[in-house]
């Protein structure tokens, strides 16, 4: 392995490994912690190895007092990270029949206590993580990459960035803490996002406050640099702020996809109930392919999509308007476990990812079809309060 200079070459991973770890010494002798998502011909899909290493080393770096800031990134030019690791999930998934049973225990089991915990837990860790954390958004951030992106102090986009919570295409639903997230957001464009899948661009991302700056693509090595030719200090974040304000060049965004449509998209979803907002959107006639290529292809994807994920969208959403991050991440717990050990989520993947078929075979036709009680179950408790295997965040 080639010596980087500014790089303790003891604390450089293996290439090979799923995540590598770095430290870049800046002036002062305080120094830059990087983790890089190392999987790049999976545009860095997050497996269970990632998350469970990466909290193990920021336990490290939470109590080593010469790290000052963190860097989250993903390998290659592609992708922050494109998701969870969802083709072992459908391996685990398919490995066992639903229903009650040893079998299905097991089943549940491996989700709860392995990856949707780990992956629950890493993302409020980044969220509270006592040091400033900088999140390099370039290429695609989706459904998994977003709970990573999204714990970020600092958010970067840059001319690249595609980010969206598409999980109603395999039938699940924006979890990785988008139930806090989303709420977050001007009325009714949580649940606009999230019912359709929309892809969001640095614009769109900016305007929305998902993300804080944009650099260009091409100076996040230069970016990595500044910040070590300079001195951390006693306040880090004023150092970091000051570095980005000189590399930030907003006007390389591409022109916004929402900001222009913000009246519309509210008129067709805020205070709607579920089948109201999502016939309106599938109705809309500003969504036809000749008049608004981006409202096209979300209204495209909520017509094909899983007919009970917009449901569990709305109804978390509801849950969580007034939910602390950590409320949330407890509940998305439940029903993801849940929506492993139903139908639609394995289905939703076989058709996308596995057989590719694009072909489907939901357990309701449409959305006016889901029934309440149906939508109930997933919000069955798995747990005792105090057994929540996310009591203590």
């Amino acid at each position: 392995m080639s010596h980087i200079e500014g790089v303790s070459s003891t604390s450089v991973a293996a290439t090979e490994a799923s995540v590598v770890f770095e430290t870049r010494r800046a002036r002062d002798g305080k120094q830059l912690a990087i983790i890089r998502l190392n999987a790049p011909r999976a545009l860095n899909a997050l497996s269970l190895e990632m998350i469970e290493r990466i909290e193990a080393q920021l336990d490290a770096w939470e109590l080593d007092s010469s790290i000052a800031m963190l860097w989250l990134e993903g390998a290659g030019e592609r992708a922050l990270c494109a998701g969870g690791d969802i083709v072992a999930l459908y391996q685990a998934m398919t490995t066992a029949p639903a229903g009650e049973g040893s079998d299905a225990e097991a089943l549940e089991d491996f989700f709860a206590t392995r990856y949707f915990t780990a992956e629950y837990r890493l993302d409020h860790r980044l969220h509270t993580f006592p040091k400033p954390l900088l999140v390099w958004g370039g290429g695609i951030v989706m459904g998994g990459g977003m709970g990573l992106f999204t714990g970020g102090s600092e958010r970067v986009v840059t001319e690249t960035s595609r980010l969206a919570m598409p999980e109603v295409s395999i039938g699940l639903y924006p979890d990785v803490g988008a139930s806090w997230l989303l709420n977050r957001l001007p009325r009714g464009l949580g649940e606009y996002l999230g019912v359709t899948g929309a892809q969001l661009n640095a614009r769109d991302a900016l305007d929305l406050g998902i993300a804080t700056r944009l650099i260009p693509d091409g100076e996040r090595e230069a970016l990595k640099q500044a910040l070590c030719d300079g001195e951390f200090g006693r306040h880090p974040m004023r150092h970091l702020g000051r570095v980005l304000s000189a590399f930030e060049h907003r006007e390389l965004a591409p022109p916004g996809q929402v900001a222009p449509l913000f009246d519309h998209l509210q008129q067709l979803v805020a205070g709607q109930e579920v089948q109201q907002a999502c016939q309106q959107i599938l109705d809309d006639p500003q969504a036809r392919k000749d008049c608004n290529a981006w409202l096209h292809a979300n209204r495209e994807r909520l017509a094909s999509g899983c007919p009970s994920s917009p449901h569990l969208v709305f109804r978390m959403l509801s849950r969580h308007r007034h939910s602390s991050l950590a409320e949330a991440f407890r509940d998305e717990l439940t029903l993801s476990v849940r929506c492993c050990l139903g139908t639609e989520l394995a289905e939703g993947v076989r058709a996308l990812l596995i057989d590719k078929d694009k072909q489907p075979q939901w357990a309701y036709r449409g959305i006016a079809e889901v029934s309440e009680e149906y939508i109930d179950g997933f919000f069955a408790p798995l747990w005792e309060e105090d057994e929540h295997p996310l009591a203590d965040l």
